[in-house]
């Protein structure tokens, strides 16, 4: 296993450095390095979580080749010799334990500055808004769309959901309505988006019950590129969507998920008042956090993540 995480300055003009993701400007082109870091309630924790960021962009790339015929995304190239060339490296390569696996070349898309949040299941924030409005003892209306009483914890709901959110450069994104999103990018582009985000999230659902796997939420992002809607950043990882085992889920209840909800688990036991500076975590912590990164892969794929 590698513990690389990804801190100090590659030749390059960096343009964004998020919790996750750094992101240089290759010229027409931009490079895209998701590192080990992992962020709880917002912080960004001391240690890097072996393999996380080979095991994140594993996945995206597995679902941008899966939807690539009707949906284009951002990815240019991820073999090693693509990026070598784009650095200009001459051997030996100093960059590669830290950069191979886990970086993308992507094109230099325009971002729409909505998060398209999917929701096929009543859980997380969505159960605690069903909550406040009512449900489950009376129907309830969310984000404008009315649910049915009667429904617990976890539950599917009787179609997807979707309910965008504005983008936040800092602490939670906040969710909003359907029609002020249209004011944000657009009638045409937000009804685009919102066709887009469910058929995407359909289809990746279907699979992933042949995997023995539950989608129960997700969001994606999407930007144009030479006037077209793309899919950019991740796409239907653990970071960005929740996945279930199908065989123990049972509604009624939280479900064990395949992302960093065991960290959180850990976080809120010792007490963490959530803000900064985050903890360091035990060893045991970091393994185990590692270890359900490589087992996303490994069910949503079918093979073993590779170092």
């Amino acid at each position: 296993m590698t513990t690389t995480v990804i801190e100090t300055q590659l030749p390059l003009p960096l343009v964004a450095r998020g919790k996750v993701r750094d992101i240089y400007d290759l010229g027409e082109n931009l490079l895209m390095v998701t590192s080990d870091r992992l962020s709880a309630f917002d912080v960004v924790l001391p240690n890097p979580i072996p393999m996380k960021g080979i095991a994140l962009t594993q996945i995206s790339r597995f679902w941008f080749d899966r939807t690539r015929s009707w949906l284009p995304n951002h990815l240019i190239a991820d073999d090693w010799d693509s990026i070598r060339g784009a650095l200009n490296l001459e051997s030996p390569d100093p960059y590669r334990d830290a950069l191979s696996g886990r970086t993308m070349i992507t094109v230099k898309a325009k971002p729409f500055p909505v998060e398209c949040v999917v929701r096929g299941y009543l859980a997380g924030s969505l159960w605690a808004e069903y909550k406040a409005a009512g449900g489950p003892d009376q129907a309830a209306t969310l984000h404008n769309i009315p649910l049915p009483a009667g429904l617990r914890n976890s539950e599917r709901l009787p179609q997807p959901l979707f309910t965008p959110a504005t983008k936040a450069t800092t602490g939670h994104d906040e969710n909003i309505s359907f029609e002020r999103m249209i004011e944000i990018v657009g009638q045409s582009h937000a009804e685009q988006l919102r066709d887009l985000s469910v058929r995407l999230y359909l289809e990746a659902a279907e699979y992933a019950a042949t995997r023995g796997l539950i989608i129960a939420d997700t969001k994606f992002e999407f930007g144009l590129y030479q006037d077209r809607i793309i899919l950019i950043d991740e796409a239907l990882t653990p970071d960005s969507s929740r996945y279930w085992d199908a065989e123990s889920y049972e509604p009624g209840r939280s479900q064990p998920s395949f992302d960093k909800q065991y960290v959180r688990d850990y976080l809120e036991e010792i007490g963490w008042d959530k803000n900064p500076p985050a903890p360091t975590l035990p060893d045991e912590v970091v393994r185990v956090t590692s270890e359900k990164y490589c087992e996303a892969y490994r069910r949503i794929t079918g093979r073993e993540l590779q170092p």
